[in-house]
């Protein structure tokens, strides 16, 4: 298989699962509390219910090591049934339980599809695409942001916007089903091959972006409810998250192109110090301009530093790097299920300033964290166009 099919399919895969399976709730959500009366503590529990399974699906991948190909298809077919679902189903049980399995199925097309693109391209020699694999799920919320905003300008009720979204889906699984059966061939043996420890090096890693997924969750979540508030023109409000998709695949294909010789743990570092000042900005000022802000900085830097810290991974490891790549999206599960999870437990209104301040200071932490340390290699080594092959 060439590198930019490779490309194409992890593309539409991250696309699907991450784009629509994980993220598209977050525009769907301000028309589901205006048609439907969804209120903003029941929003907070079907996020949740889609973290626990993102975060289920996370330990699953890193407790039974499974094919990478296999975690991809099955991931995507699940996540198309289950928005599919989301369109038929009425009541907040249902959506709670269809939430979960989206979650779940995203987890493991996120640690499939992205491990067995990144290995077809270290294969080809082509890891300068990567940045078009994770720049999918950025086309992917996208688009959720687009439908969202002609749905919710039109008056389109939320299941006919689920449904549409499950058939995009649904319609990814078809011409990559047989494309992801395809192995590369620099991979020693089979994917399912049981990997040594995690290392001293690796658990930091681990650490650093389970803060990540904590940081970045709460504006990820609440950003086009907030411009909701502020502005209650759908064409107005509705433009935040399109916006916030729009940042992260011009980012991934930035970086992979004028940033391609530098080490992606320094990338991963960088990212995270812009997130910081993307999650603060909404705090010091309450204006459109400041959410315009955020949804620039953590959108042009959650999808970089998923891709570099995954690239990171695969040079650090010291076995399978899916098995790493597995434990670095347990992290961000675990981190990205404590912010919606306490933000009811505070004051109404303070929550998201307490919660957006706090994460900004642990983003700061970590990124310092991997600036002063350096895995198992020399500093500036191992550039996100050369990365070891696993």
């Amino acid at each position: 298989m060439g590198a930019t099919v490779a490309a194409g399919v992890g593309l539409a895969s991250l696309a699907a699962a991450m784009g629509i399976g994980r993220f598209a709730f977050t525009p769907i959500f301000p028309l589901m509390q205006e048609m439907l009366g969804v209120t903003m503590a029941e929003g907070a529990w079907l996020a949740t219910a889609n973290y626990v399974g993102y975060l289920l699906g996370a330990c699953i991948s890193f407790a039974l090591n499974p094919r990478a190909e296999v975690s991809a298809k099955w991931g995507l077919l699940a996540v198309a049934l289950a928005t599919l679902a989301m369109g038929i189903t009425t009541s907040i049980g249902g959506w709670l339980f269809l939430r979960f399995v989206a979650g779940v199925g995203s987890a493991f097309v996120l640690v499939g599809a992205s491990s067995w693109a990144l290995a077809h391209l270290a294969r080809h020699r082509r890891s300068d695409l990567a940045g078009w694999v994770f720049g999918g799920v950025g086309i992917g919320i996208c688009l959720a942001g687009l439908i969202a905003l002609v749905s919710g300008t039109l008056r389109t009720p939320p299941a006919q916007v689920w449904t549409v979204l499950g058939i995009i889906a649904l319609a990814v699984v078809l011409p990559t089903w047989r494309r992801l059966s395809v192995e590369p061939q620099t991979l020693q043996g089979p994917t399912n091959t049981a990997a040594a420890p995690l290392d001293r090096p690796a658990w930091l890693l681990v650490a650093c972006y389970g803060t990540f997924g904590f940081g970045y969750i709460i504006p990820a979540t609440f950003i086009p409810a907030a411009a909701h508030t502020l502005a209650h023109d759908p064409m107005v409000f509705g433009w935040a998250w399109p916006l916030f998709g729009a940042a992260a695949t011009v980012s991934t294909v930035t970086v992979t192109t004028f940033f391609r010789f530098t080490a992606p743990r320094t990338i991963t570092a960088g990212s995270l110090v812009v997130m910081a000042l993307g999650v603060a900005a909404p705090v010091m000022y309450t204006s459109l301009a400041a959410l315009v802000v955020s949804a620039v900085c953590v959108g042009g830097t959650f999808m970089v530093t998923t891709m570099a810290a995954m690239q990171e991974a695969r040079r650090i490891s010291t076995g399978n790097a899916t098995k790493l790549v597995a434990a670095l999206t347990a992290a961000f599960g675990l981190g990205q299920l404590i912010g919606p999870a306490v933000i009811g437990f505070f004051p109404a209104g303070s929550g998201f300033t307490w919660l957006s301040a706090a994460a900004a200071a642990l983003l700061m932490c970590s990124a310092v964290a991997l600036l002063v340390t350096h895995g198992n290699a020399l500093p500036g080594t191992q550039p996100l166009s050369d990365e070891r092959t696993r």
